[in-house]
């Protein structure tokens, strides 16, 4: 199995900073591509950002030039910057990975349980 496992996340002010984490552990081969979602209330849960195995980042429009996500490939671990927080951001962040396991050619999405940002003032 293929854990991930999130820390960060809280209540911010509009305009504020704010960091997530994300590590996976358990039985991974590699991971393809790992980054975060989030679903607002209501709402469906949208793309953030994901970094593919090449580096490549994409990040939704909505976040571009305010949020960074950064991976240590060695250490399976992904990270949200949020910087500039809106209420609009407000919302549960999901790590999320696309993982090769351990058995051959096996291929697994894999998410997070899921943390809270909220951004109020």
């Amino acid at each position: 199995q293929v854990q991930l496992v999130e820390s960060g996340g809280g209540l911010v002010q509009p305009g504020g900073s704010l960091s997530l984490s994300c590590a996976a552990s358990g039985s991974i081969f590699s991971i393809n591509a790992m980054g975060w979602y989030r679903q607002a209330p209501g709402k469906q849960r949208e793309l953030v950002a994901i970094i593919a195995n090449g580096g490549r980042t994409n990040y939704a429009d909505s976040v571009k030039g305010r949020f960074t996500a950064s991976r240590d490939f060695a250490k399976n671990t992904v990270r949200l910057q949020m910087n500039s927080l809106k209420p609009e951001d407000t919302a549960v962040y999901y790590c999320n990975a696309v993982v090769a396991d351990t058995f051959p050619g096996r291929v697994l999405e894999v998410w997070g349980q899921g943390t809270l940002v909220t951004v109020s003032s």
